[in-house]
């Protein structure tokens, strides 16, 4: 997984599968742009077992977004903001709360909570100025 993005897949995730003659399997998905699928088919080929992979081409809509630092209790941490018309989002930055958690050993939804939190005010600060 981690060549996969470093040679610029955007996300790679595993399923667990049952494939013919009952047999388990493990269903290896990789999103990609299409300037890096021979990177990324190499890796395949040369890190897995596999003889062929199956390919398909998908559209992705995206919102439109900013990245804002945010001061919690816990410490600094990243949020997304996310638009699109008048539906926003506020999302905070997942390996930054990881962090907040086991410096401050809390959990990660405590910290998740206060990040958005914190998101949010600024999201109200921004709309008013």
């Amino acid at each position: 997984m981690e060549r996969l993005l470093a040679v610029g897949a955007l996300d790679v995730f595993t399923q667990s599968i049952g494939m013919k003659k009952s047999r388990s399997g493990l269903l290896l998905t990789v999103l990609c742009q299409l300037k890096d699928v021979p990177a990324c088919e190499d890796i395949l080929f040369a890190e897995t077992t596999t003889l062929g992979i199956r390919r398909r081409l998908q559209e992705r809509v995206i919102l439109a977004r900013e990245i804002h630092w945010v001061e919690t209790k816990y410490g600094k941490a990243r949020v997304k903001i996310a638009w699109r018309d008048r539906a926003i989002t506020v999302q905070p930055e997942y390996a930054d709360c990881a962090e907040l958690a086991q410096a401050n050993q809390v959990t990660l939804l405590e910290i998740q909570k206060a990040v958005h939190e914190a998101g949010i005010q600024l999201l109200h600060h921004l709309k008013h100025d």
